[in-house]
């Protein structure tokens, strides 16, 4: 089941990438300042340079979604299986919804299912996730349209074709900078995940500190707040949580980047730096803050806000409310799913 766990999990990251590949390449490719097979490349290897600067706040905030004394393989099963289903359909639907949300509405959603109520469910490290469904898009908003203002400002005597020169050179910089939030965030909340079965394993098995095998051990102190989080992940789960998010995002995810890059509002060299300066600006923000916050939604602010400094007319209000509604209900749904699948599962293990 340990196996299952871990397989289940990487598959689930490799698909993080690939539905999510959206976010790190739709403006650089709408732009035409890479072609699309460059671009994933280019978001991949950038999701992996990540490992050499993440921490694991993220992580820690994700293997804690539920009480510790209620989480079991078959419950991270059913979680796993929950999310993976969810997010296959909405990249078949062409929706950007969130892969983050997806993950942790599984786990508790199944959590749920075997414990019989909502009292096991962390309510302070889930609202904090559900704040953050609301703000996340809201801060890339803000910090877009500011960024706008500020570029077009400093910018305003240069000649058209030579600043759209330099800002398709910035695209670059600007979409590397985005992959690796991208990969920093995410893929954390899969260590998060295999590090609760890890712990969960560990206890079932009867290990003592001192028989824990090296490849197991999940490390965990006090911090300044007096409460426990990770501070130590074995390196084949944090090496292998990057390859499969790096890998994923290399195969693409072509439904979601024509929403992403075209459908909310036109994307130029331009916009394209902005939202995706914005963008990374708020992953890094958040991530530092144990935050696992939703790149989706992190992305399709900063598009909004970029849209909005040219006139309100210029956001496609009506895709964006379809993108808003699939968001809300990406957590109940996700939920619901992994309890059936908990359920299923428990006849059969």
């Amino acid at each position: 089941m340990l196996i299952t766990v871990i397989v289940l999990a990487f598959t689930f990251d490799f698909l993080n990438g690939f539905h999510d590949a959206a976010n790190a390449i739709a403006t650089i490719v709408s732009t035409r300042v890479l072609t699309p097979f460059q671009a994933v490349l280019w978001a991949g290897f950038f999701n992996f340079v990540a490992y050499w600067i993440s921490e694991f706040k993220v992580a820690d905030t994700v293997s804690k979604t539920v009480n510790s004394d209620v989480i079991t393989l078959q419950v991270i099963i059913a979680g796993l299986i929950a999310a993976i289903i969810w997010n296959l359909l909405t990249w078949w639907l062409g929706i950007p919804s969130s892969s983050s949300h997806t993950l942790i509405g599984g786990f508790a959603g199944a959590a749920v299912a075997h414990a019989g109520g909502f009292d096991v469910v962390n309510i302070e490290k889930v609202t904090k996730v559900i704040v953050f469904i609301f703000l996340a898009p809201m801060i890339g908003m803000f910090v877009a349209y500011s960024i706008s203002i500020i570029l077009m400002w400093i910018s305003r005597r240069g000649h058209p074709r030579k600043l759209d020169r330099w800002f398709r050179r910035l695209q670059l910089f600007s979409s590397a900078m985005f992959s690796i939030g991208h990969g920093g965030n995410d893929a954390q909340k899969v260590m998060g995940i295999i590090s609760a079965a890890l712990i969960v394993y560990v206890a079932q098995a009867g290990y003592s500190p001192e028989e824990i095998p090296k490849w197991m051990f999940v490390g965990q102190k006090i911090n300044e707040m007096g409460k426990m989080e990770i501070h130590h992940i074995p390196e084949w789960v944090v090496i292998g949580c990057y390859s499969a998010i790096a890998l994923g995002t290399m195969s693409g995810g072509w439904r979601i980047v024509k929403t992403m890059g075209s459908k909310i509002t036109k994307i130029t060299s331009f916009e394209g730096v902005v939202a995706e300066t914005s963008g990374a600006i708020t992953l890094f923000a958040t991530e530092r803050l144990g935050i696992p916050v939703s790149t989706t939604h992190t992305i399709t602010g900063s598009i909004i806000g970029v849209g909005m400094t040219k006139r309100l007319s210029a956001v496609r209000w009506g895709v964006a409310r379809n993108i808003i509604i699939a968001w809300l209900l990406t957590i109940p749904a996700s939920m619901l799913i992994a309890a059936l699948v908990y359920f299923l599962l428990s006849h059969f293990i």
